[in-house]
């Protein structure tokens, strides 16, 4: 069985290696405050659309991390790079090295199990307990196996899943994220050009409740 998750070089070797590091401050800022309790991420893609309910209640760690993610424009631009047929697919590669190389400095602890990875849910892949960062995956269908191995959905698709079901995924485990952490988005779109990709994510409203949707 495949299974979701990241590799991580050592935070020197990315910027030694990497083409453009770019700047450490993010492209956005998040919006001051907490963490709404949910609230709505449109990621508008090349495929279309889709729009993910991220609810505190399921992990509050994974949630407030997306919820940073998200303000600070992490996901723009990001290729969807391991889609797996009927499986997963999984983003959060971003193409400023040095946003990547701050958030694999600076990993989760885990959040205990609440939900099930069914069918639309969103979950962040790792390798390691406590090794949550800044990548996530979509399951495209229930998967089962995956609870037992702690991954932990932080939310679902709640419009769009047709989108996410369109994703292209012929290249499969093709992509290397080793080379997309040196690389950045010219490794794929050179070795990859049919990826599809996140053009913007955006919160685009608090969610009406934080029970499951």
């Amino acid at each position: 069985m495949h299974f979701p998750f990241r590799l991580v070089l050592p935070l020197a070797l990315i910027c030694v290696v990497g083409a453009a590091c770019q700047s450490d401050g993010p492209r956005r800022q998040t919006p001051a405050g907490p963490t709404p309790d949910s609230f709505d991420v449109a990621f508008n893609t090349s495929k279309g659309t889709f729009v993910v309910r991220a609810v505190r209640a399921w992990a509050p760690l994974g949630v407030d991390r997306f919820y940073q993610l998200v303000g600070e424009g992490f996901f723009d631009d990001n290729r969807f790079y391991r889609v797996l047929p009927g499986y997963i697919a999984q983003f959060g590669a971003s193409d400023d090295l040095k946003r990547n190389a701050y958030w694999e400095a600076h990993p989760l602890k885990d959040d205990p199990p609440r939900e099930k990875n069914l069918r639309g849910t969103v979950s962040y892949a790792f390798l390691n307990t406590n090794g949550r960062t800044h990548q996530l995956f979509i399951n495209l269908k229930d998967n089962p196996g995956l609870d037992a191995d702690g991954f932990v959905p932080i939310g679902r698709v709640v419009q769009g899943m047709a989108v996410a079901d369109s994703i292209y995924d012929e290249y499969g485990n093709d992509p290397k994220y080793q080379l997309v952490a040196s690389q950045g988005n010219r490794y794929l779109a050179r070795m990859f050009p049919k990826l599809d990709y996140i053009k913007t994510a955006t919160i685009v409203a608090p969610a009406a409740s934080a029970t499951t949707p």
